[in-house]
């Protein structure tokens, strides 16, 4: 068809390429989770800063206890007690060990630790039942090292990583600024959730939809919902173009009668890259730039609507989010059944749902319907590449994951 230029990998190229990160911001530790690392992350100290004890037990010399036994224990002098956090002035000279529990320095003199399950404490003398382990000691900057890299730029940040950070000494991080977006929903049909539905309405599903999928990734919304007009279109966009990062509009995107948006962005001035596209379904998305900021522009269909974003329109507001690897989680699977496509030149995409037989994840693609309930249950994303009409039943292949709890 005429306009439909790209293929999906060079839409999506041409998408990346055009959006860079948006500013970078310092945010507290707990603040930056989820957010994308702006900089390369490493350790500004050792951690831990000192050889501790891994247990509860005796600082000893190691040499001296080599031979203990239970039946031929070997007598040493307890000359006192070091606890995590507290002062370290005893040492450990010969014929004499510390009590010490865990999380404690090592005292000066000492490199083992029994645990205090092989001794026996008698009065002020311990016998050393066991020879010591010298893996009872956790040794300084064995977690991180000072200069250490933690996580590099274009990654986000976990809450298992902002804990890490914090260990490396660490309570504020440069990430890149969430994007806020605007989603616009056009057709004449469409109206706002929870307003009484007159007959021939639907309600407007699919900027919810998007909606959900941008908090997810920390995205913040806001929608509005217009008809079919270009002048309320007009002023819809120009409104939000100057308040928003980057908007995404919903319908209108084909070539009917009431699909106007394209043209209307045209009349805003926007650099259209590209508009229609060799996949299916979410042949009708369009992208390009409006005042140095990114458009999305997507077919009203649910599942097409829902595929374009999933595709393109997510990846580039990953980018823009500072995300060094945009795009949807995948995995290998095995097909649970035949995929059938259509014309060669196509990446033809394929909602689906996930499930472990043995210790292989397995693939199992819906029938294409035109209604979001169909995929409302889907998990996964499979594909037939451009190049290829089919892929057949046990081929192992990538698939995106949308879903939690995919894999029972």
């Amino acid at each position: 068809m005429k306009g439909m230029t790209y293929g999906f990998a060079d839409a999506l190229r041409l998408t990346l390429e055009r959006i860079t990160p948006l500013a970078i911001e310092t945010v507290s530790l707990v603040d930056s989770v989820g957010r994308i690392a702006a900089e390369d992350l490493c350790a500004l100290i050792d951690s831990p800063s000192m050889d501790s004890s891994r247990k509860d037990g005796y600082a000893v010399r190691s040499g001296e206890v080599a031979g203990a036994t239970p039946d031929h224990p070997v007598r040493l002098r307890l000359v006192g007690s070091i606890a995590a956090g507290g002062e370290n002035t005893i040492r450990v000279t010969p014929g004499t060990t510390v009590r010490i529990l865990t999380g404690a320095r090592i005292p000066g003199g000492a490199d083992a630790v029994v645990s205090e399950e092989f001794a026996t404490k008698e009065s002020h003398e311990v016998l050393i039942e066991n020879p010591a382990a010298p893996k009872n000691i956790l040794a300084r900057g064995s977690d991180v090292s000072l200069g250490q890299c933690l996580l590099s730029k274009g990654l986000s940040i976990t809450p298992v990583m902002a804990g890490l950070l914090a260990v490396a000494g660490h309570n504020r991080v440069p990430v890149y600024r969430s994007p806020a977006i605007g989603i616009v929903g056009t057709g004449d049909e469409i109206i706002e959730p929870g307003e009484p539905l007159p007959d021939g309405k639907i309600y407007a599903s699919n900027i919810i939809t998007l909606a959900g999928w941008c908090r997810r990734y920390g995205v913040s919304s806001t929608l509005a919902l217009v008809p079919d007009d270009p002048d309320t279109i007009f002023r819809t966009l120009d409104h939000l173009s100057l308040k928003t990062d980057a908007l995404i509009t919903s319908g209108g995107a084909w070539t009917g009668d009431h699909d106007v948006v394209a043209s209307v962005l045209g009349s805003l001035g926007w650099e259209q890259v590209f508009h229609r596209i060799r996949i299916g379904p979410g042949k009708g998305v369009g992208f390009g730039m409006l005042g140095g900021k990114p458009v999305f522009v997507l077919p009203g269909g649910p599942p097409s609507n829902l595929m374009a974003f999933l595709q393109i329109a997510l990846p580039g507001l990953q980018a823009l989010s500072g995300d060094a690897h945009p795009g949807l989680p995948r995995i290998s699977a095995r097909l649970g059944s035949n995929l059938l496509g259509g014309d060669r030149e196509w990446t033809d995409f394929f909602f689906g749902t996930l499930s472990l037989e043995g210790e292989m994840v397995v693939f199992h693609p819906m029938m294409k319907r035109s209604r979001l309930s169909a995929v409302a249950e889907a998990t996964a994303i499979g594909a037939i590449p451009e190049g290829k009409d089919s892929l057949l039943e046990g081929e192992v292949i990538r698939v995106q994951l949308i879903g939690h709890g995919m894999v029972p």
